[in-house]
């Protein structure tokens, strides 16, 4: 009896973080966390070292130590390949002894990415990938996706411009995971509200000549061109366009699904004003997200994309879930994360069974120059959308690990 009643205690010591002795409670003496994104493609500007430093910030404002040891920052560029991104977190993991992974955009890499930290038992704290099956068919105990994901961009802007009357579409998608992701959800939003998809064409990730496809674009007759691409695919589709004068009659429009204030910032409002776009994060949207966007401007120059800016939230939520749990086991530190809520510039929003989490979104609409007042201020918000009406109900969750 004596052996089981120890047995026991020891389990309950591991997932409630109740033993003492805080270094014995970190595996490492410290907590190693790695920010893996592309550092030299097409994302380089809405994650890269953007979104390290907002990690290493995180780990500032949280004091530099969770129970008492040091908290570290790794970085990597995935180069958008799924093996590369495999290589580095099978390294991370089994080398470098890192407790976590974080950020990671490009879908297919994280994908890839979460299938070892599940086989590996590790955290992955998906600030980056927007694909929404990394919380739905490909999710893992060990996860949260934080970022917005397919689901809650598409719905919000897709169903804002059909409503305003651009009832046809083509599409121009990235040929890839996400890509398709987008496009599949907004067609489903665009046929739901009575509208109709035309057509689509596939181009390769970090395409540089999109003329043959906005032709092909204009030609179809849609009223709205859903750009089911991000970064410098999207940049590029819509300098192209306004060069072709495809929208100057006003009877097409582009739709971009997935865009960050550094595709607007490098478009210049004069090309992208008139767009709408769904952000979970603008770092002018309230005087918490203010404070903290002034900060990282003037360590890095730009403001903050949402994905910085989630990569911030996210690694804080994550040391404050070490700090409760009393440990950096991972079982332990995913049932601390998911019992409190996150806090997220100004606001909360709380993760779910499936690691999901849910927080409210904004519909904005790009300023025109006139319409502009100060640098950086390029949004006028259209409307507030409720998490609970964002993302995929937990009811219609594929998640395979949610007790039915």
């Amino acid at each position: 009896m004596s052996n089981l009643h120890t047995i026991a205690s020891v389990l309950i010591g591991v997932v409630l973080g109740a033993s003492a002795g805080a270094q014995a409670q970190l595996s490492h003496g410290k907590v190693r966390i790695g920010v893996m994104n592309d550092m030299s493609g097409p994302y380089i500007d809405l994650a890269g070292p953007g979104s390290v430093l907002a990690a290493k910030m995180a780990v500032e404002d949280f004091g530099g130590k969770v129970l008492g040891q040091p908290i570290e920052i790794l970085s990597a560029d995935h180069q958008n390949k799924a093996d590369v991104g495999s290589q580095v977190a099978r390294k991370w993991f089994d080398n470098d002894e890192v407790d976590a992974i974080v950020d990671v955009p490009t879908s297919s890499v994280a994908i890839a990415v979460q299938n070892i930290a599940r086989d590996k038992e590790k955290i992955f704290l998906i600030s980056g990938a927007a694909t929404a099956s990394l919380s739905g068919k490909d999710c893992s105990p060990f996860s949260i996706q934080t970022s917005d994901d397919t689901t809650a961009l598409s719905a919000g802007t897709t169903r804002a411009v059909v409503k305003s009357g651009a009832n046809t579409w083509y599409f121009l998608t990235a040929d890839y995971v996400f890509g398709t992701a987008m496009e599949a959800e907004s067609s489903r939003v665009i046929v739901e509200n009575g509208g109709k998809v035309l057509g689509s064409r596939r181009h390769p990730q970090n395409a540089l000549d999109f003329s043959s496809y906005l032709l092909q674009a204009q030609a179809s007759g849609a009223k709205a061109i859903g750009l089911a691409n991000a970064g410098n695919d999207t940049t590029n589709a819509i300098k192209q366009a306004v060069e072709f004068g495809l929208t100057k009659n006003g009877k097409q429009r582009l739709v971009g699904l997935i865009l960050f204030i550094s595709d607007i910032h490098a478009l210049g409002l004069q090309n992208a004003h008139g767009l709408m776009l769904t952000e979970g994060f603008y770092w002018d949207m309230n005087a918490e997200s203010r404070e903290w966007s002034q900060r990282f401007f003037k360590r890095f120059g730009k403001m903050p994309t949402r994905e910085h800016a989630t990569t911030y939230a996210t690694v804080s939520h994550y040391l404050e879930a070490i700090k409760t749990a009393k440990t950096d086991e991972s079982k332990a530190v995913m049932v601390a994360m998911k019992a409190s809520p996150m806090k997220f510039f100004g606001s909360e929003g709380r993760i779910r069974e499936d690691g999901r989490f849910i927080h409210d979104l904004n519909l904005y609409e790009v300023k025109s120059p006139a319409e502009s007042k100060y640098p950086w201020d390029y949004y006028k918000l259209v409307a507030k959308i409720p998490g609970d009406e964002a993302f995929t109900p937990l009811k219609d969750s594929q998640c395979p690990y949610l007790k039915k």
